[in-house]
Formats: structure tokens, sequence, C-alpha cells
């Protein structure tokens, strides 16, 4: 099973493709920080944090040594949102983390975000990548077309990804209403058609993980896995851990 290309060798020439459109120093740091140490990538759900609100879901994770957080919230009114994410903000600058938004590009903008993640239905990446050049972006991918149009324009230049997320692998109760779930095969078949780097997410337990680094994730994306544990913390770094042991096995195997 292939192993994803180590991007860290790769990120220059990658530059002379699709960081054309932007070469600020401020985004290929982001970009190079994003893809040479993310390993566990905590996406924050409140109402799934068993009471535990995402303030503290947050100083927990980042104790566990998360490197990057994603802050999900469809709940919050505006204020309390905007609030939130420069708590966020502050919080992973403090402990030298990657901070990316779901969905918001107004809260990451308001917030210095270094990043958003967007859905097939959100607002066009080229647009958000005219208003935020300095932004990691993420898409998330659904289907193997959506991953071979995203490596068609990666191909051609210009692509305004930065990364993409391949799922749901597992059946999740995180977004209601999903009937099909893609299983771990499809890091193989998407991560074929695009070169960019990659995460991937949905229903992912510990369990799971030697799989799917064995298929090549590297970066692996998790709501409950960390939100609904008994110490956070602890679970956090646990699979930090977990994905590092499975890499060297991986390598030497």
């Amino acid at each position: 099973m292939p192993v994803q290309d180590n991007w860290t060798a790769m990120v220059f020439p990658y530059g002379e493709q699709n960081l054309k459109m932007n070469t600020s120093k401020l985004y290929v740091k982001r970009l190079c920080r994003f893809i040479e140490c993310v390993d566990i990538y905590p996406v924050s759900c409140e109402r799934l944090a068993d009471g535990r609100s995402d303030r503290q879901w947050l100083d927990a994770v980042l104790a566990g040594g998360a490197t990057v957080v994603q802050l999900r919230d469809k709940d919050s009114e505006d204020g309390k949102l905007l609030e939130k994410a420069r708590y966020f903000r502050r919080k992973t600058r403090e402990a030298g983390a990657l901070f990316l938004v779901n969905d918001r590009l107004d809260i990451a903008l308001l917030s210095d975000a270094d990043g958003i993640h967007l859905g097939q239905d959100d607002l066009p990446p080229e647009d958000v990548r005219k208003l935020a050049p300095d932004m990691i972006i993420g898409l998330s991918c659904n289907s193997e077309e959506q991953a071979m149009e995203l490596g068609r324009l990666e191909q051609q230049g210009g692509c305004p990804v930065s990364y993409y997320n391949i799922g749901p692998l597992f059946p999740t109760g995180t977004k209601e209403g999903l009937v099909h779930f893609l299983g771990p095969q499809a890091i193989e078949r998407f991560s074929r058609h695009c070169r960019l780097p990659f995460t991937v997410m949905g229903g992912i337990k510990a369990e799971h993980i030697p799989e799917l680094v064995g298929y090549g994730a590297h970066r692996i994306a998790v709501v409950t896995a960390i939100s609904q544990a008994t110490d956070i913390a602890a679970e956090t770094g646990r699979l930090r851990n977990m994905i590092a042991d499975a890499c060297r096995k991986n390598n030497n195997g």
C-alpha cells in the first residue's frame, strides 16, 4: 500500500505549480508546518464533548500536544463564535499550534486564523483564496470524482486548495443524514488522483489508526475519539503516539 509523499521535500516543486497564486512567506510557513507537524487533527464539537465546553476541550487537546485544531461550531451566535475563535487563536498561538475555522471565512479572518476548512457546498475555494491569500484552505472530498477534479486543478497549476480531506470513512454521528461511507480503501483511490496533502475523517477510532496509516494517511482528523474521552489530554497524546508508531512500522515494513 502506498505511503503519502514526503511533502516537506516537495513543497517548493509544489510551490512552482500551485503556490504561484500565493508566494507569501506567511502562507509557505503555515503550509510547511501543516505538512511537517500535523498527525492527529482534533475537530471541536461541543455537543459531543460530554458536557465540556469548547474552551475546556481546546485547553486539553493542546495540553496533549495537538499541533493543529479546528473550531467547528454550527450553533453559536456570531458574536459568541468570534469571541470563542479569538480565544482559540490566543491559546493556539501560545502553544505553537495551527488554528483553522470550519466554514466561516468571516470568523477566520477576524480571528486571524491560520486557515479555513470548506465543504463542497461552502464558499468556492478560489474566491476564498482571493480574500485570504495567506490562509491554509482545506476542502472536503466526499467522492472520487471530487478528488479527480481537484487533481486536475493541481496539475494545471494555480490550485487554491492547500489540502483535502477524504471522508467520511466510517459511520459517524457528527453529521446527520449520512448514509454513504467510503471505507479506508478510499485513501488509496483518492490519493492516486491528487498529489496535494490530505487528511482523513469520519468515525475514526484508535483501533483504525494502523490500517489508515497502512493506506498512506498521516494526518487523521477526529471528533468523538477525543471529545468523548475521559481524559482528553491523555487521549490526544496517545493517538499522536499511535500514529507515530504506525508510521515507523509501516516504513520499516
